[in-house]
């Protein structure tokens, strides 16, 4: 039982060091790179959410068109 708990702690701390030495590895984005992508994703949003707006508005006024002929 001992020997189980001590290959379970070696694994874990294992785990733990490989996680470490993998997050050395990468490349991090700069804080302008950053602040960059974000307005890009915000304006891509709101593009997005305004076609979809456009569209909703569109098929409601046709719907009710047709429903009231």
């Amino acid at each position: 039982m001992e020997q189980a708990k001590v290959k379970a702690s070696g694994r874990i701390t294992g785990w733990f060091k490989d996680m470490k030495a993998e997050l050395k590895k990468v490349v991090w984005p700069t804080f302008a790179k950053v602040r960059q992508n974000t307005f890009i994703v915000l304006i891509y949003v709101l593009l997005v959410g305004l076609v979809i707006w456009i569209l909703d508005w569109l098929f409601a006024t046709g719907m009710a068109f047709i429903v009231n002929k």
